[in-house]
């Protein structure tokens, strides 16, 4: 699995457009442009879907949104079948073996139902929490409400069913877990599980051997614009901090961030740099409202006020937006006292 994946522009895959709040690198830099066999198939704004050919399974990390999942079956259908695509991974053609779920929100798996009715010989593979989360009827309830959202945000006038039936977990990942997916001469090829807990308890990141692409979760930050990575850890800001530790030990050759896609592979330890310069920010940030006397409420007021701008609508709801943002501003007081002695703030 090494050297450029195969060009996709004959197959005409049908992925959204680069917004504008993930232009980062310019034009010179193609955030979809994975080393090995690997594919963006997604098919909508607000949450991606990426396919992994293997010489012995293919896989799918996440699903992306709901309402365009049927777009994103049809990415998946044309790589699969593609004999160009074929010959030169040596992939199964036409077969989906996995698919691994970064965790459990409904912008990474909303699709899930529709991709397994297409592909149900298709194995689910998640952490033990997130196989707990997508049990509860409450968390299949807001799946569908958000994705119902989204849906009509994204594709207004659309009339299409927003499914929660039908999603489960077939299998459970662990800390190292690895999922063989082929082999090259005498070199394994295989998915390696890491735990990177922040975002939600059950958030994973994922490691591509041999050729060290590794997909890291939300919980260590995705980039957005020229200088700022936004911190989406709605569980523990402490967590998030040493899963982006965990990332950065590794040494990986090459990174995908949730929703971003690839950085230059030169930029690798800035961001992991730019990630927990921002945390402290928000510390700051967020110490300085409590200071004011403001109540939880009135911080997270002046948190959306401060972090929303209407460009990040292309890429997720301000519905969602919102309700992540409390569970942040939530994490940071939790935590603030060990954060400020983290970053030294007074």
């Amino acid at each position: 699995m090494t050297g450029m994946s195969i060009s996709t522009e004959h197959l005409k895959l049908n992925t959204p457009n680069a917004v504008l709040l993930f232009d980062r690198f310019g034009d010179d830099h193609d955030r979809f442009s994975f080393p090995g066999p690997v594919y963006r198939v997604t098919g909508g704004h607000g949450g991606e879907a990426i396919l992994i050919l293997g010489r012995g399974n293919n896989v799918l990390i996440d699903c992306g949104m709901a309402y365009s999942a049927h777009i994103t079956i049809e990415n998946i259908k044309k790589v699969l079948a593609d004999e160009a695509v074929i010959k030169d991974s040596r992939c199964s053609q036409g077969k989906l073996d996995y698919i691994l779920l970064s965790h459990s929100h409904y912008d990474h798996m909303g699709a899930l139902p529709y991709i397994l009715e297409e592909f149900p010989e298709a194995k689910v593979l998640a952490g033990a929490h997130c196989a707990k989360v997508l049990e509860r009827e409450g968390a299949k309830k807001l799946i569908k409400e958000l994705g119902e959202t989204a849906r009509d945000l994204y594709d207004p006038g659309s009339k299409m069913e927003i499914i929660a039936e039908g999603i489960h977990v077939d299998e459970v990942l662990e800390e190292g877990s690895c999922l063989y997916i082929g082999e090259k001469g005498d070199e394994a090829e295989y998915i390696k599980a890491i735990e990177t807990p922040g975002h939600t308890n059950c958030s994973m990141s994922f490691l591509i051997m041999p050729m060290g692409l590794l997909f890291s979760s939300e919980s260590t930050g995705i980039l957005e614009g020229e200088d700022y990575v936004h911190t989406p850890c709605l569980k523990s800001f402490i967590q998030g901090i040493a899963s982006a530790e965990k990332c950065r030990a590794i040494d990986a050759r090459h990174l995908c961030l949730p929703h971003f896609g690839m950085v230059p592979d030169s930029f690798i330890p800035e961001f992991w740099d730019m990630f927990i310069k921002e945390c402290g920010s928000k510390t700051d940030f967020i110490s300085r409202l409590e200071n004011e006397g403001l109540s939880q409420d009135e911080i997270l007021s002046r948190y959306v006020e401060r972090y929303w701008t209407p460009i990040k609508e292309e890429e997720q709801p301000k519905e969602a937006f919102e309700i992540n943002s409390g569970h942040i501003v939530k994490s940071l007081m939790n935590e603030l006292d060990q954060l400020k002695n983290r970053f030294d703030i007074r």
